[in-house]
């Protein structure tokens, strides 16, 4: 049986529930459209800092949230458009203004459907008319993140899409990794390394960009929670961003389909002609063992 909740706390949360397999998904669509919670059996999967998500002043550590129109950060924040210099902070905008809910399903599966339009906050950022369309589909032990990005702008649309899950971790020692890549950069200062197949859980800060990508899924096995997830990811995601935080209880791997910068490099940049769409699916299965 599925079934879609709606609980006012703070923030409208609307709870998703596959009753038969028991799971349940939360997502806060004023909050950046961000899906807050995922439990597979009673066992959470995302981190959340709740003291960050109850404060609208900062940006939310925890859950999953959508990178548009930028996947990490630009030099000085600014990037160049026709001659004009724009300013647009790290990761865009998308995670910071409220969606609106424009479809539920309870029939097969359960899924909520959120968009988020370009206004006036956004075109002094980003000149363009665009609409995302995110729907969030629970069934079973998978969660699909399907995405529609409509340019219904009069010139192509160029950007870049993410997203930022965090995913919860006791003992990060315990984590096994199988990345469909040999090489990384070090986001921190800029250097190339070859991908051993593991991360140095003594630095203070990993944050690391994995690319080329040979295939379109990638799994981490948590030993100490007895957890394995697989991420699966459409081809327009060029680069995986492996990134942990010593002393913090979450590890993030996230799906970008460009480097960061890419406003300004190209590199891996998506271009939407004027009336185009763009689909693309990323699901993320997680076996308890």
């Amino acid at each position: 049986m599925f079934a879609i909740a709606l609980k006012q706390q703070q923030y409208k949360t609307y709870i998703l529930s596959d009753q038969l397999a028991q799971t349940r998904l939360e997502v806060v669509p004023e909050r950046g459209g961000i899906i807050t919670r995922w439990q597979v059996q009673g066992k959470d999967i995302l981190y959340l800092d709740e003291a960050r998500f109850a404060n609208p002043e900062l940006s939310v550590r925890g859950g999953i949230p959508v990178l548009f129109p930028i996947c990490g950060n630009l030099p000085d924040n600014t990037y160049s458009h026709n001659g004009k210099t724009y300013t647009l902070k790290q990761h865009g905008f998308a995670r910071d203004l409220p969606w609106t809910v424009t479809d539920r399903i309870t029939q097969e599966a359960v899924a909520i459907t959120l968009t988020l339009s370009s206004n006036d906050q956004t075109r002094a950022v980003y000149p363009f008319d665009f609409q995302l369309i995110y729907t969030y589909r629970l069934q079973g032990n998978t969660l699909e993140i399907q995405q529609r990005y409509n340019n219904h702008s009069a010139d192509p649309m160029p950007f870049s899409t993410g997203l930022h899950p965090y995913f919860e971790v006791s003992n990060k020692s315990q984590l096994q990794f199988d990345i469909p890549a040999n090489q990384y950069t070090n986001q921190i200062n800029q250097t190339s390394h070859p991908f051993l197949g593991g991360f140095d859980f003594d630095l203070d800060e990993i944050d690391v960009a994995l690319k080329p990508l040979s295939r379109q899924y990638a799994c981490v096995t948590d030993s100490d929670r007895q957890l394995q997830l697989q991420l699966e990811y459409d081809p327009i995601y060029s680069t995986l961003v492996f990134w942990a935080v010593k002393g913090k209880d979450y590890y993030c791997l996230e799906p970008w389909s460009a480097p960061r910068n890419a406003l300004n490099t190209a590199e891996d940049l998506t271009y939407l002609n004027p009336g185009e769409s763009l689909e693309a699916i990323v699901r993320i299965k997680a076996a308890l063992l």
